[in-house]
């Protein structure tokens, strides 16, 4: 049992190796690449239930390290500031990016609740891979980023109302489960943020000790902690693990990047293979030509979203379009997103699953030719 477990986990690193080798030949993020060796290795490789549920968790743990890493970058009052100033960017990327899914659903004879669903589909970026696109390509000191991460983190405070509230109207639940889920997931989030803000720098005091093994042990434990308390809440787990990055500061911060970083790449690979292996290529047929229309749609109105945002900002041509680009991916809480609707309506899995596909490819891609299309789009918009 051990020997095929890890001769199937064994293969896998190996394809992810592979992949990102090839990715650094071709100057490319290999995010796409991990994507497509998913799709492979669930074609023609059949992984027992062990593996299986072994790379589901390493998938949420690449996530949760994703924004964990990302948090570390920025102080709590770079943070709070960022957000005041961005709060009309994330009301029109509510209304650019939520739209297109509720037209969709209706198009499709969806049933309307359904409609929701696939407007928070297609609303949300994905912050893990937004997160490592700027990481690839050495982009987490631009100017443009605070932009990115504003409205990743702006779209987890609307998913903080959002979840809740679908959750409960898909069970059926009463006006006061609903109120009830929804105060306790903001009270929550709440809390958490006030404590980021106002005590991360006594964390910092009592996580920074001499030895780097337990420096490692302390700062892992205490991330997976409030991911896992954030998700039982019904806040993002992600959010959760950002949040602990910003209450670090200082020494202990730098010391704690050095030690997670090479955690963050292994299961970060692992998080986008993990896409991969979830399509059923029989059912992409059906519902490719809808996905593909979605995903040019909500590609053009994700990166309107990030360019204005970082016209607003200052930021030149090229920065707008790294902006723009960088949020274009949509990823795990659509797919979780579409999983809690599959009762309501099942074409919502294979539909939001080749959907961020689609976009998790576009994105990281376009990303990479800031050089050479941004003066081209800049023409299109009008600088």
């Amino acid at each position: 049992m051990l020997g095929r477990l890890f001769l199937e986990l064994g293969t896998v690193i190996l394809a992810l190796a592979l992949v990102g080798r090839a990715a650094g030949r071709l100057g490319i993020t290999p995010i796409p690449l991990y994507l497509m060796a998913g799709i492979g290795l669930g074609t023609f490789m059949h992984l027992d239930d062990t593996a299986e549920k072994f790379i589901h968790t390493g998938a949420e743990i690449g996530a949760i390290l994703l924004l964990f890493i990302l948090g570390l970058e920025y102080t709590s009052d770079e943070l709070r500031t960022n957000l005041k100033a961005n709060r009309q960017i994330g009301l029109i990327d509510l209304a650019l990016n939520f739209t297109p899914g509720v037209v969709a659903g209706a198009l499709l004879g969806l049933p309307p609740l359904a409609w929701v669903l696939l407007g928070g589909i297609t609303f949300l970026t994905s912050s893990g891979i937004a997160s490592k696109i700027l990481s690839d390509l050495g982009r987490l000191g631009n100017r443009e980023t605070p932009i990115i991460l504003a409205v990743c983190v702006i779209e987890d405070v609307v998913m903080a109302f959002y979840l809740p509230v679908v959750a409960a109207l898909l069970i059926g639940g009463s006006l006061l489960s609903v109120g009830v889920n929804l105060a306790l997931a903001l009270t929550a989030f709440g809390v958490t943020f006030f404590l980021a803000m106002r005590y991360g720098h006594v964390l910092s005091r009592v996580l920074n000790v001499p030895s780097d093994e337990t420096l490692l042990l302390g700062v892992l434990g205490l991330v997976l902690v409030v991911a896992g308390a954030a998700d039982l809440l019904k806040v993002s787990a992600a959010i959760g693990a950002f949040l602990v990055g910003i209450a670090l500061s200082g020494e202990v911060a730098h010391r704690a990047r050095q030690q997670i970083e090479p955690l963050r790449d292994l299961f970060a690979a692992v998080f986008f293979l993990f896409f991969g292996l979830q399509l059923d290529l029989a059912e992409v047929p059906e519902v490719l030509l809808p996905a593909a229309l979605l995903a040019v749609v909500t590609s053009i109105t994700k990166f309107l979203v990030g360019w204005y945002g970082a016209r607003r900002a200052g930021v030149q041509s090229r920065g707008r379009y790294r902006a723009g680009t960088t949020l274009i991916a949509r990823g795990e809480f659509s797919i979780l997103i579409a999983g809690l609707g599959l009762g309501l309506a099942p074409v919502l899995g294979p539909l939001a699953a080749v959907y961020v596909l689609l976009t998790a490819i576009i994105g990281p891609v376009l990303a990479r030719f800031d050089a050479a299309l941004a003066p081209k789009v800049a023409r299109v918009l009008g600088g």
